[in-house]
Parts: C-alpha cells; structure tokens; sequence
C-alpha cells in the first residue's frame, strides 16, 4: 500500500470515527455500516491502524460522510444527529431505522440513501 492510500485510510476512518460517535452507533452498527466485521472494526478505528480497505469499504464510508454531512445541513439538532438511528416511515425505510436499512442493503442502498438526503437539501 502507498503513503498515499494510507492517508486515504486514515483520513477515512477517522471521519467515520467521529460520525459513528456523534450518532451513537454500536460496535456492531459501526462494523456492519463499514462491511467490516467486529474485531476487524476494532483494528480499523486504533489510529495506529495499517490494514487495507477495501474499494467497497472506502466507497461507504465516502457516502456516510455524506449523508451526514447533508442531515446536519438540512436538520438543526438533535434530529440532524439521531435521524438515521430513527424510526422512519418515509417510502425507502418503510418503518425501519435508516441504519437496519443501510447495513441490509449494503452499498447500494447506502448510494440511494445518500441520494435521498441530497434530495431533501435540494427540496426535490
């Protein structure tokens, strides 16, 4: 691995760090959210860190700073910080936690969950 994918990795993971903190998130959501498995979660987020994410890995945490990013945008506090930990009956969630759902769908339903909150900053 480069310098320059290990500043990606570390750039990443201590973004994610910082978000699964301010949601609240569980050891388990937080690996599942990442495709990671607990103990390798547990390595990821040490800052002494020198594993390798993968494309998959570094394409969600990509996306989760966006949603995030957009949620503190478009919500004041303390819905911008618990929305995807929540309960929602929109049309992609069903009732479900946006969370449940992001981690059961994977990345592709972390895509369309990124979407739909961009959507939301644009009113459309």
């Amino acid at each position: 691995m480069t310098s320059e994918q290990d500043e990606i990795n570390a750039v990443s993971l201590e973004a994610y760090g910082r978000i699964i903190r301010t949601w609240k998130l569980s050891q388990r959501e937080a690996a599942g959210l990442a495709d990671m498995s607990d103990s390798m979660w547990q390595r990821a987020k040490a800052p002494d860190f020198t594993g390798t994410l993968t494309h998959d890995q570094l394409l969600r945490l990509s996306a989760i700073v966006g949603i995030y990013a957009a949620l503190e945008q478009y919500f004041s506090d303390p819905l911008a910080k618990t929305w995807f930990t929540r309960p929602n009956t929109g049309p992609l969630f069903h009732g479900a936690r946006p969370i449940d759902v992001a981690i059961a769908g994977g990345l592709p339903q972390i895509l369309t969950i990124r979407n739909y909150v961009d959507a939301l900053n644009c009113g459309t």
